[in-house]
């Protein structure tokens, strides 16, 4: 039998475009994220209603029939791995991707944990919009995938608009 590459899909600007809404918020607190340091975000976030934040934010370009489609595709092990900062955080994204998606694994990460602290990296596939997690990723030599909603970048890892095109792509 054929064993399946991991495959580690990130849910906050992956799956759920909930950065712009989550950034909102801190403005509305008088926090500028990329200027803040991470203790002060973490504790204003601990007053975010997550679950309100998730019922506003948009699916991004049918990101669950897509994952669906790569999952029935038998091509990945896929997993959604996703940072966390509060407990209420984590709570409402298992409970969320419980109503999209029955068989799959969902590993959350405090946010002062690394992804590569919680999963093995090596020969494994990581989607994730933000950079930095990719190069740790590869680091610990896994294959990074920027996933860009206009997908256009300039990092130097392959890049995805649409996660369907996952099926397509060879890493």
């Amino acid at each position: 039998m054929e064993c399946k590459r991991n495959l580690y899909i990130d849910f906050d600007g992956v799956i759920m475009d909930t950065p712009p809404l989550v950034n909102c918020f801190l403005a509305e607190q008088g926090i500028d994220r990329k200027l803040a340091q991470e203790d002060i975000i973490r504790k204003a976030l601990t007053s975010l209603c997550y679950k309100q934040t998730l019922a506003a934010a948009p699916i991004i370009s049918e990101a669950f029939d897509r994952i669906n489609k790569i999952i029935a595709s038998g091509k990945y092990k896929v997993s959604i791995l996703s940072k966390v900062i509060t407990l209420e955080e984590g709570v409402a994204k298992v409970k969320f991707l419980r109503e999209h998606l029955e068989d799959v694994t969902i590993i959350l990460v405090p946010s002062c944990v690394c992804k590569t602290d919680m999963v093995d990296a090596k020969d494994a596939i990581l989607v994730d919009d933000y950079a930095g997690n990719l190069r740790s990723w590869q680091e610990h030599g896994g294959a990074g995938v920027l996933f860009r909603k206009n997908g256009k970048s300039d990092k130097g890892f392959p890049v995805i608009g649409d996660l369907s095109e996952l099926l397509e792509l060879v890493i």
